[in-house]
């Protein structure tokens, strides 16, 4: 058996649904929590410290039968913004794409300012991605800006 394949089994295949692959190891289980994984019924199978060449040491994760919408994708975008997707139907990979920060952010994040509307109302908070490459966002309320260091998800 070749190296590559003898790596590939560190994970079990799968028939169809969603691989989420490259997730920073630190990342996983806020991952984990933003997709809200522990609620579903799906198959699930998640790989934890696995060798990386890029990362040093990533976190997959497997959810069979599942296919998410771009909202659910959005939210990992914000702790692992290089992540990428491989959808599988019939254990084929039929679609790759690395998860992207979307030009807004609906109900993910919360506002820091204690006086935001957001956090005084029962309202969903709106960010505009203000500069994706150094991850500063901005509250459309009230103007705040935040970095990836200030983010509190919701």
């Amino acid at each position: 058996m070749s190296e590559n394949n003898k790596q590939e089994l560190q994970v079990a295949a799968l028939k169809d649904g969603t691989v989420i692959d490259h997730i920073p190891s630190d990342k996983l289980f806020t991952v984990v929590s933003l997709l809200k994984l522990e609620k579903m019924k799906n198959n699930i199978t998640i790989g934890f410290n696995l060798e990386s060449k890029k990362l040093g040491k990533k976190g997959i994760i497997k959810i069979a039968d599942k296919f998410f919408c771009d909202e659910e994708i959005n939210r990992i975008s914000v702790v692992a913004p290089h992540v990428k997707l491989n959808i599988i139907r019939n254990y084929e990979v039929v679609e790759k794409r690395e998860v992207n920060m979307p030009d807004q952010l609906k109900s993910i994040v919360k506002c820091a300012n204690p006086q935001c509307i957001t956090n005084n109302e029962p309202m969903r908070t709106l960010f505009r991605v203000i500069d994706k490459e150094n991850y500063i966002i901005r509250c459309h309320y009230c103007e705040k800006e935040q970095n990836r260091n200030d983010i509190t998800i919701l």
